[in-house]
């Protein structure tokens, strides 16, 4: 393990410790997700998990979206202080872990408020995540698969996660969450000792839009800034800029960055409404003549294959490309969910599920790349804290579709398919336009 995270230079730059220390976290994050979709789902029937797992987007989620706004302008003034950042959102779901387990026997009300601490404190760490890894970044690596090693890693401590939490669950509801206490704290301490220079923005060039930039060459800016020549008006300039960023919040970023997260909007609604609708639909009218157990095992691995192999799929992309990289996969998501709604099957259902998940790893690491490219040093985190509270919302939209909508295989894979459409008609114009834009800037900066 230890020759595969410090593998690419990423021993040297300090990636390898961020990449361990996204592993912990992963590992942890399912611990409590085993605990609660044990409690909220699978303890009762159909009919009530229904109600459950509906009051639990709601009282979890609200009070998130209003959260949200203020998470990225306060990370923002921590620029000085991620690790520290980092290391209280460990401890803080530690701390919650070890109270949800005191009352996760009775499912109450109580449990509602922790789990929204839980979901808030793991975004936050997320998004100060993402905004670390281009101060690690190794040389001749991507972003891309700077991203996508660490996520590869948090998948495949997931993966090793799971079956431990379910066999602490065997003694005990409550055991899970003791599991998950020990393992934010080792993460608590495993984020103080990440290389002090993710705490230090020394070196580093900010971006500078100009009237130019914003009329079409936003791909480039921070190449151009690179290259561009020192003049004694540059410091002024950039504080103006920086300034009127800030006010301008999201919409500063470029083109490329919203269309790409709207594509993303429909990707993570896909998953969101496919989580919801098959857990459902696959308990009361299970597949290909399985048990509703063995179905939904078939959906889950399926799912897992698919962002794994999405995952994987990202660490061996050039640089270049991530609008086109969305675009094609929102393409092959639209052509499964299309087919899967013709014909609905267990093989069609799985290979949904699959697409889905590879489409879903694959854009998200080219919005990251794409913020880490284009986004100002100042307002990265307020761009990251914004893109992760915009796709949480739209897993959300989705998964509150699939809870209500009637369980009808194809009626579900048409909804599916629409999901996608829409996200598709609104971002693939803007994707184009953007991969031409950033193809020919990066030819003349060449």
């Amino acid at each position: 393990m230890r020759r595969s995270t410090h593998a690419g230079g990423a021993g040297e730059s300090g990636l390898a410790k961020l990449i361990e220390l996204h592993a912990v976290n992963s590992a942890g994050d399912m611990m409590i997700t085993v605990a609660l979709a044990s409690t909220v789902f699978f303890s009762v029937p159909s009919g009530q998990a229904r109600g459950r797992v509906a009051l639990y987007l709601l009282i979890t989620m609200a009070p998130f979206a209003l959260l949200a706004p203020v998470i990225g302008p306060l990370l923002d003034r921590m620029q000085h202080g991620r690790r520290a950042a980092m290391a209280a959102s460990m401890m803080a779901r530690a701390v919650l872990a070890w109270t949800m387990a005191g009352v996760i026997s009775t499912a109450g009300l109580g449990l509602y408020p922790a789990a929204l601490g839980v979901l808030v404190a793991s975004k936050a760490y997320g998004v100060v995540r993402s905004a670390v890894v281009p101060r690690l970044l190794p040389g001749r690596t991507t972003l891309v698969k700077a991203n996508s090693r660490v996520t590869l890693a948090g998948l495949l401590a997931t993966a090793v996660a799971a079956p431990m939490a379910g066999g602490l669950h065997a003694i005990g509801p409550q055991w899970p969450l003791y599991g998950a206490f020990v393992i934010f704290t080792c993460g608590a301490l495993l984020s103080i000792a990440l290389p002090a220079k993710v705490d230090s923005a020394r070196g580093e060039a900010k971006a500078r839009l100009t009237a130019d930039e914003e009329a079409g060459d936003q791909a480039a800016g921070a190449t151009d800034t690179v290259a561009a020549p020192k003049t004694g008006k540059e410091p002024a300039e950039e504080g103006a800029g920086a300034s009127n960023r800030k006010e301008q919040g999201l919409l500063g970023v470029g083109p490329s960055v919203l269309h790409a997260l709207q594509a993303n909007g429909g990707l993570r609604a896909l998953s969101g409404f496919l989580t919801m609708f098959l857990a459902f639909m696959l308990r009361e009218h299970p597949l290909g003549g399985l048990t509703p157990a063995m179905s939904l095992g078939v959906a889950v691995t399926a799912a897992g294959v698919g962002n794994g192999l999405g995952t994987a799929l990202g660490a061996w992309l050039k640089a270049r490309g991530p609008e086109v990289i969305i675009t094609a996969v929102m393409l092959c998501a639209l052509s499964a969910a299309t087919i899967a709604a013709s014909w609905f099957g267990l093989f069609t259902v799985a290979a949904v599920v699959s697409v889905a998940g590879i489409s879903q790893a694959l854009a998200k690491l080219s919005l990251d790349a794409l913020i880490q490219r284009d986004v100002p040093e100042e307002v990265r985190t307020s761009a990251f804290a914004r893109s992760e509270t915009a796709l949480q919302l739209s897993w959300v939209v989705g998964g509150g579709i699939g809870i209500v909508l009637p369980l009808n295989g194809s009626l579900g894979m048409a909804v599916a398919a629409a999901l996608v459409l829409v996200g598709f008609a609104l971002s693939v114009r803007g994707l184009f336009g953007g991969a031409r834009r950033g193809g020919t800037a990066r030819a003349r900066v060449a």
